[in-house]
């Protein structure tokens, strides 16, 4: 079924010769990705044009929403570094968008600008929304606000899948509660994905429930949450909790292979599906939101 892939990654070759020039984390050697959380192998073919539109072809997916991952750990350099990569990352990310003939949108990494759909921060950033105020303010009734897990820490003698599963999880819960205690009123007009299904956030209505929280009140037109990476079971869940029109369909592309969120969605029959799949890029205004 085809529509709005909301959550994708992927990397121009400026951004990639500019991580290969590097000596410290992050950076490439060959295909070994070094970060702060480990090493991993990347297959840089999966960031060139024709392979991801080769790629949504085949997954039935019309449009993808790309940003530059948190998770590369960008906020732990220095910040004139992070500027060059970040503008690196930029300046490609907008030359594959315009050959890409509209399937590719991307979201800066910084403030919005012409030629991006809106911005893509880290989990963090929402402890201190004074600092975050002039994104969340140059968004308002126009563009997108995807929040996603920054760099994780692996203690000595985890698994390799601690980051992404212990402490990312944590990270967007924290974020998500944050928006609404301290953001949601402010910027009831900015529309905002969290990434990976808020960490399982909306699962927590229940127990604020038990702390005399209307869960219903937690219910808000302008909040999304994306399904990547997690099953049907997960899903479910949050139907109940927020109701099918919140979700968004996002897959975390190439880091996880789209036929994982595909398939989990797909188990929750053609109906949810087609809500969250083929009506998510009206829901989320990015055709009339895509040159800020």
């Amino acid at each position: 079924m085809a529509g709005l892939d909301v959550h994708q990654h992927l990397w121009p070759l400026s951004f990639v010769e500019a991580l290969a020039r590097r000596r410290e984390v992050p950076f490439l050697a060959g295909s070994i990705l070094h970060l702060t959380e480990g090493e991993y192998e990347i297959d840089l073919l999966e960031h060139e044009l024709g392979t991801r539109l080769a790629l949504l072809d085949r997954t039935g997916i019309d449009t993808a929403v790309v940003s530059l991952q948190p998770t590369l750990g960008l906020d732990l350099i220095d910040a004139d570094e992070r500027e060059q990569l970040e503008c690196a990352w930029e300046d490609g990310i907008l030359d594959l968008a315009a050959r890409a003939g509209g399937r590719i949108v991307p979201l800066s990494p910084r403030l919005p600008r012409e030629g991006f759909a809106g911005a893509s921060v880290g989990a963090d950033r929402l402890d201190d929304l004074g600092r975050l105020a002039p994104t969340l303010d140059a968004l308002r009734g126009s563009g997108l606000l995807f929040v996603h897990p920054v760099a994780g820490d692996r203690p000595a003698g985890a698994p390799p899948w601690w980051p992404a599963v212990v402490d990312y999880t944590s990270q967007m819960q924290r974020a998500y509660f944050a928006w609404l205690a301290g953001a949601q009123q402010r910027w009831p007009d900015v529309t905002v994905v969290f990434g990976i299904l808020a960490g399982g956030g909306v699962v927590q209505h229940e127990r604020l429930g038990s702390r005399g929280v209307d869960p219903a009140s937690l219910r808000h037109p302008n909040l999304f949450f994306d399904t990547a990476s997690y099953g049907p079971n997960a899903l479910r869940l949050c139907v109940e909790a927020v109701g099918v029109d919140r979700l968004v369909f996002g897959t975390d592309a190439p880091v996880v292979d789209p036929a994982h969120a595909a398939g989990a969605l797909a188990a929750l029959g053609d109906t949810v599906e087609r809500i969250v799949r083929a009506e998510a890029q009206q829901r989320l205004g990015l055709q009339a939101r895509s040159t800020l």
